[in-house]
């Protein structure tokens, strides 16, 4: 493929701002609903006990992840037939429409069961926009990233995750310590979620001002050229590029755990099993996410210079190691400076496989079908491990009555990374499309 057109640093710094703010857009809609969990709860899906309330809460955050799969490959193919810049567009609207739609919901008080039916729905939308969010943005970045800078460059879109965490909860975190109880379940913990039907006109604005990736526009220059039709069908993936789909797969299991675990669970848990009041869990929350925004850009320069492999096996490794010692010591002893402990540790160690996951997942798949791919590996180890873990986690700590049981979680996420990272293949394909 002949080499792709540099762009200007001008059209750079506006796909930088646009896929990095845009993703951040995204994902801070996404994300306070795990933020304000335990209220949700009790507003919308009262049961016998707080505790089914919030069991019935965590399985609807887990809803918007059984449909991330379908987003991510709807999306993802009409990435690869029409642009990135398309898609990045179209999902941004739609993370708008479904966090307004929450933030305006009647509670089950007012209109009964259509109350969590309608939150049902509108997480499923969210997860349909998610679905294809981070793919469609990671692969932008990466198509316009130089050669020798695609890792730092992929390193962004996880800071941009980190900054809607580290906002989320920084939101959470005031509301709750300023706002009386009444006041949070009254109407406080709408704001956030009104706040973000923004996201639709501002990311609009933000995307819709960039180019397409030189990268794909030479790769349909020249299928226009053969005549041939752009192709992105799974089953060319499946079939051709299974080493680099499971390689992908457990790379993005461990990513998607420490997220979901560290950042979303650990804090309800804290909350509702360790006594550790909500505004000093949000605020070790804040404090984990910011080490991830800024070591993050750091695990994706060192990935460019000394390989993907070389960080990402022993971050995983030293993560494993320090989040069981943390969290042993949070259970023993728990408080605000032994969650502060854990949330810091891992985060640090989180944010050097966090950091080089993104230039991996998709340089091992080919222009052609590499949104697809993308979409496909992320949101099925997102489905199935991590947007089900703080359920699953709950109901694990009820069924086998320890509280140690999140940890052996994290564990096999764990295993599952390093197994991943020892199945990338040795020259990516990004590399051998280039070079064709």
């Amino acid at each position: 493929m002949n080499a792709k057109p540099a762009p200007s640093s001008a059209m750079l710094r506006k796909v930088l701002i646009s896929s990095v703010l845009g993703n951040a857009f995204e994902w801070f809609d996404f994300a306070i609903y795990g933020m304000f969990a335990v209220v949700i709860a009790k507003l919308f899906f009262p049961a016998g006990t707080p505790a089914a309330s919030l069991m019935l809460t965590l399985a609807t955050f887990g809803m918007g992840f059984v449909v991330r799969p379908i987003g991510g490959v709807l999306l993802g193919l009409y990435g690869d037939r029409v642009g990135r810049k398309k898609a990045l567009t179209l999902t941004i609207v739609l993370m708008a429409v479904a966090t307004g739609l929450i933030g305006i919901l009647p509670t089950y008080a007012a209109i009964g069961v259509a109350a969590p039916i309608l939150v049902v729905l509108a997480r499923m939308l969210q997860g349909l926009s998610a679905g294809g969010e981070f793919s469609s943005a990671t692969t932008m970045l990466i198509e316009f990233a130089p050669e020798n800078r695609r890792g730092l460059y992929g390193s962004l879109q996880m800071c941009s995750q980190a900054l809607a965490f580290s906002l989320g909860a920084g939101v959470a975190y005031l509301l709750a310590a300023h706002l009386t109880h009444a006041q949070l379940e009254s109407w406080g913990w709408r704001l956030p979620f009104l706040v973000g039907i923004l996201v639709g006109p501002v990311g609009w604005i933000i995307r819709s001002t960039v180019d397409e990736s030189p990268e794909f526009a030479a790769y349909l220059e020249q299928t226009k050229k053969a005549g041939k039709p752009p192709r992105a069908p799974l089953t060319e993936i499946l079939r051709d590029y299974p080493r680099a789909m499971f390689a992908s797969i457990g790379l993005c299991v461990v990513g998607t755990v420490s997220a979901y675990v560290f950042v979303i669970f650990v804090p309800i848990f804290a909350r509702t099993q360790l006594g550790i009041p909500l505004p000093d869990a949000n605020l070790t929350t804040f404090a984990g996410t910011l080490v991830i925004l800024v070591f993050c850009p750091l695990a994706g320069w060192l990935s460019d210079k000394i390989g993907r492999r070389a960080v990402i096996i022993p971050s995983i490794i030293a993560y494993a190691a320090v989040g069981l010692l943390c969290f042993v010591h949070l259970i023993a002893a728990p408080s605000f400076a032994s969650l502060l402990l854990l949330e810091i540790g891992v985060s640090f160690f989180m944010s050097f496989f966090w950091g080089t996951i993104p230039v991996v997942m998709t340089e091992v798949f080919p222009v052609a079908i590499r949104s697809t791919g993308a979409a496909f590996t992320y949101n099925i180890a997102v489905m199935v491990f991590g947007g089900l873990a703080p359920f699953v986690n709950t109901w694990l700590v009820q069924a086998t009555g320890s509280k140690l049981a999140p940890i052996y979680y994290v564990m096999f996420s764990a295993l599952l990374g390093i197994l991943g990272a020892l199945l990338l293949p040795r020259r990516p394909a990004a590399q051998l499309s280039a070079a064709a």
